[in-house]
């Protein structure tokens, strides 16, 4: 685990390791609080797109299965792919349940989605007696999510793509910066290619990164993506 202080608020911003993601993920008590962690830890989806997402947001595309956000931050869409197993748990709900497809399938608030991982992140503190956890969000899981990514040197403009960054200096800064510090020694992990590229420069690449995006999301799917 991976922390620093917020500049302008309290608390810190927390990078967890696969490991950490993975302990996480099993502490969800129920389906639903599942497909909500797996969301954000596993797609980089806000709270309030968890808690948007229902069962005909999926879509199966050639490269696998894909998650639609209609309503990203300033109302931007974007698709994102889904492991297997995430995607799996969220077809078998939408067919047990009573609601129609048009309900979400996390049909609670951003505030709940938020106490579901305060209450999995004191399990874990207590567990491990690092008080670490107790600085986890939501939007710690979705940090974590873009930065496992670039550890692996997938490519930022499709990082970016997937989790609805813009601003290329904000998403090198918090997510690029965070790689380079955490990287192991010998290793050199950097985010592959982008080191000192102009916006504009970044923008033409992301253009790039969007048409082949599909055959890149097969490799994430099976080199990243874990179920």
């Amino acid at each position: 685990m991976q922390m620093e202080d917020h500049e302008n608020s309290d608390g810190r911003k927390v990078w967890l390791t696969e490991e950490e993601v993975d302990e996480f993920l099993a502490e969800a008590e129920t389906t639903e609080q599942k497909i909500a962690f797996g969301l954000g830890a596993r797609c980089g989806l806000r709270a309030h797109e968890i808690t948007a997402v229902t069962p005909r947001d999926l879509t199966e595309t050639p490269a696998g299965q894909f998650v639609r956000v209609e309503r990203g931050k300033g109302g931007k869409y974007r698709e994102t792919p889904v492991p297997d197993g995430l995607a799996t748990k969220m077809e078998t709900m939408a067919e047990l349940r009573e609601e129609d497809d048009a309900t979400p399938l996390v049909d609670v608030s951003t505030r709940t989605v938020e106490r579901w991982v305060d209450r999995a992140a004191s399990e874990l503190e207590e567990q491990h007696d690092d008080t670490g956890w107790s600085y986890l969000t939501p939007h710690d899981l979705r940090r974590t999510w873009g930065t496992l990514l670039c550890e692996r040197e997938v490519e930022p403009g499709l990082v970016m793509e997937f989790g609805g960054w813009e601003d290329w200096d904000t998403f090198r800064e918090a997510y690029s910066a965070s790689t380079a510090r955490r990287r192991k020694p010998g290793r050199g992990i950097r985010c592959r290619g982008y080191d000192g590229r102009t916006s504009r420069q970044v923008r033409a690449s992301r253009e790039c990164s969007s048409n082949r995006s599909r055959g890149w999301a097969t490799l994430l799917r099976f080199r990243v993506l874990v179920s």
